[in-house]
């Protein structure tokens, strides 16, 4: 009964609700590799498993973070975390965090062997960025930066990187691919930080929707999903694909439906916004992927 209660306690500090964020890039970036006749599925299986563990020990890392600057506290609307609960102590946490990271690394190790030192340094780049999210002397979601790294590392990085394992090079097309899944992902963490604005900021935790308030959060917010359909014109514009590529303006409805939510919900429930968001990039992450396939 301890250790399924310890297990619990660790599931829980992985959020698993959104490491949807580290599949989408995977997935589309091996479905454009796909598309054009490279594809190894060796290397998408060992991606995906060094992005999921970069994006729970990113988890792991702000959980600690937070609890020791008092982000986390019992004021929070969003959902349990594990240390401020006292389900994890911080040594256990910092441990937790070496081992993840340390495995990601290990098993990045053999795409560095099959694809070279291009992988070597993404891989160490983008461990390091998942550290300093919100560790040492400037953390990047405690200075406005937060967004941008979610939008790089799991959009453009974890996109064009996947690519890169099954073609050797990166391309326009798979830059501008990239977008779309740097969109989806980012606005789980639009959401989030929408939802803790008046929290991180008596914390000092100065997110960009901190800096900029709710109502530019939320343009933002729709923003970066318009950004998701422009794409997709522009490829079947401009690139020989399909009316497939359109497969994911299937998702226009639940689009809708979340920016109603983030005008109308405030507080905790925001959370379930938040857990659709996640939703809503995983879709749209697989239509896409579909799309370019087919």
């Amino acid at each position: 009964m301890i250790f399924s209660a310890k297990m619990q306690s660790w599931l829980l500090a992985t959020r698993p609700k959104t490491l949807l964020a580290a599949f989408v890039p995977v997935i589309v970036g091996s479905a454009l590799a796909i598309s054009e006749n490279h594809f190894y599925p060796s290397y998408s299986i060992a991606a995906l498993f060094c992005a999921v563990l970069i994006q729970i020990g990113t988890n792991f890392t702000n959980d600690l973070y937070d609890h020791l600057k008092g982000a986390d506290n019992q004021n929070r609307k969003g959902p349990q975390r594990a240390l401020a609960s006292g389900l994890i102590s911080d040594n256990a946490m910092k441990l937790g965090i070496a081992f993840t990271f340390g495995f990601s690394f290990l098993i990045g190790l053999y795409l560095v062997y099959h694809s070279g030192w291009v992988i070597l340094i993404i891989g160490i780049i983008s461990i390091a960025a998942g550290f300093i999210y919100t560790a040492g002397p400037f953390p990047l979601a405690y200075n406005g930066l937060g967004d941008i790294f979610v939008f790089v590392f799991f959009g453009i990085v974890g996109t064009m990187g996947t690519y890169y394992l099954h073609t050797n090079e990166f391309t326009l097309l798979s830059f501008l691919i990239s977008l779309p899944v740097g969109a989806v992902t980012t606005n789980i963490l639009v959401v989030n930080n929408f939802r803790d604005i008046e929290e991180d900021q008596a914390a000092g935790k100065n997110t960009l929707a901190v800096f900029i308030g709710r109502s530019l959060t939320r343009l933002q917010f729709i923003l970066l999903l318009l950004l998701c359909y422009i794409v997709l014109i522009i490829l079947f514009v401009q690139y020989n694909f399909g009316y497939w590529i359109f497969l994911p303006f299937i998702t226009l409805p639940f689009a809708a439906l979340l920016i109603k939510m983030l005008f109308k919900l405030k507080g905790t429930e925001l959370n379930k916004t938040l857990e659709l968001t996640a939703k809503f990039s995983g879709i749209y992450g697989l239509l896409l992927a579909i799309g370019l396939i087919i």
